[in-house]
């Protein structure tokens, strides 16, 4: 016992103050963490909407996130990473009492988007901020305390909200927009004398003077690893669309047991992520470990094909969680190394707009290819989409990893940009 606290202590040293505030921030707001995952169940039994249906809604809550991803990184490279978490906080709490109340479907379609695309300028300016406040040598780490904060959140979030939807659906949206408010709330009165998260002012001759910036967009490698970290995030977002449908359609739970099932997804991440990162982050080269992760993802779906049992969800929720541990925390770092403080912004903006790519994407192909073959189908093709990515992940993490360190923009005539 002594060597497991010593172990979680080591873990945990060492991380600044202000990287366990913003982790304390993400637990306040991912505790109310309630709609997300019961959206689909709310769009289909709750307002009485198709399948097909709920895979739009699903679908436009994503264009929202990529919307939201992409405007995040933006402002956080104009207006710094405090003020775009403020307002995104508070605003997003306070549209989900808005969107309470919308149920005509071209309503709900406008409300759900405009949530998504406010919440997930919270994103990128997270990120970033997480970014600054960490020291070099703690970054993945600071990355992981964060996810765990946010894991915890999402382990009571889904379990409430579960009792909650079982009494009124009402009640999910009430909750969620009160922790957002809540959580905006203790981000300003913590954040708001930190120095550093406002963009440095420069002279006009300072900028002309600057050497372009490099464009993520210019990045081919970088353009290749956000395309695998979509269809990473495509097979992983079944988690939150097709398979509260799955444990509905083939196992009849009620909405308690979804939320536990999902709530073990949380609790798992939240127990064992820090320590997996601290024991392996630094001996294993962040390709394999990628890759792995994604392997097993296709594998925890896989085996809903193989077993029919109540007990095979619960192994195949370990199976995922495992997966999102040795890849989500990794991905963010290569995210932040490739970047610099005066593009991190965009840079981190791209990583979330790949996965709000997928927030278009997996529900729509999701439902599409569960109408048209069934279950059966979408978890096997989850797999070979998983096998697909491993390999591409593999290689381009492997070009990737070896230049983080000695890449430098080189400007071209004319001052565009090409990468070295």
């Amino acid at each position: 016992m002594k060597k497991v606290l010593l172990l979680y202590r080591n873990a945990f040293g060492g991380l600044s103050k202000p990287a366990w505030m913003m982790s304390l921030v993400m637990l306040i707001n991912r505790s109310g963490s309630m709609v997300t995952p019961f959206l689909s169940l709310y769009v289909t039994d709750m307002l009485g909407y198709s399948l097909k249906e709920a895979g739009i809604i699903l679908s436009i809550y994503g264009m929202g996130s990529v919307c939201g991803s992409f405007l995040g990184g933006w402002l956080t490279d104009r207006i710094g990473h405090f003020r775009v978490q403020f307002v995104a906080l508070t605003l997003g709490g306070l549209l989900y009492f808005l969107l309470l109340n919308l149920k005509q479907f071209e309503y709900l379609a406008m409300g759900v988007f405009i949530l998504s695309l406010v919440n997930d300028t919270l994103r990128p300016a997270n990120s970033a901020s997480i970014a600054h406040y960490a020291r070099p040598e703690n970054m993945t780490r600071a990355f992981s305390l964060n996810r765990m904060a946010i894991n915890l959140g999402f382990s009571v979030g889904p379990a409430v909200g579960g009792f909650l939807a079982a009494i009124s659906y009402r009640w999910l949206f009430v909750a969620d927009g009160a922790t957002c408010i809540a959580a905006g709330i203790f981000f300003f009165l913590y954040f708001r004398n930190q120095q550093g998260h406002r963009p440095e002012s420069k002279s006009r001759q300072e900028i002309s003077d600057a050497p372009a910036v490099r464009s993520p967009y210019r990045d081919g490698y970088y353009i290749l690893f956000a395309i695998l970290c979509s269809c990473f995030a495509i097979i992983f977002f079944q988690l939150f669309t097709t398979l509260p449908l799955y444990y509905r359609q083939a196992y009849v739970l009620s909405e308690s047991s979804i939320g536990a099932l999902m709530a073990l997804n949380g609790l798992i991440v939240f127990l064992m992520e820090m320590i997996i990162v601290y024991l392996v982050g630094e001996k294993i080269k962040k390709s394999i470990l990628i890759a792995a992760g994604v392997l097993i993802l296709g594998v925890s779906f896989m085996l809903l094909n193989l077993v029919q049992h109540l007990a095979i969800l619960y192994v195949s929720m370990l199976l995922l969680s495992i997966a999102e541990i040795l890849a989500m925390p990794f991905m963010n770092t290569i995210a932040v190394e490739r970047s610099s403080p005066s593009n991190r912004g965009a840079y981190i903006g791209l990583y979330t707009i790949s996965y709000s790519v997928a927030h278009v994407i997996a529900p729509f192909l999701g439902t599409t290819i569960i109408a048209a073959y069934g279950f059966t189908t979408l978890w096997w093709s989850t797999g070979a989409l998983a096998l697909v990515t491993a390999i591409g992940f593999y290689w381009v993490i492997g070009k990737i990893e070896p230049n983080k360190r000695t890449l430098k923009p080189i400007v071209a005539a004319g001052g565009s940009m090409v990468s070295g």
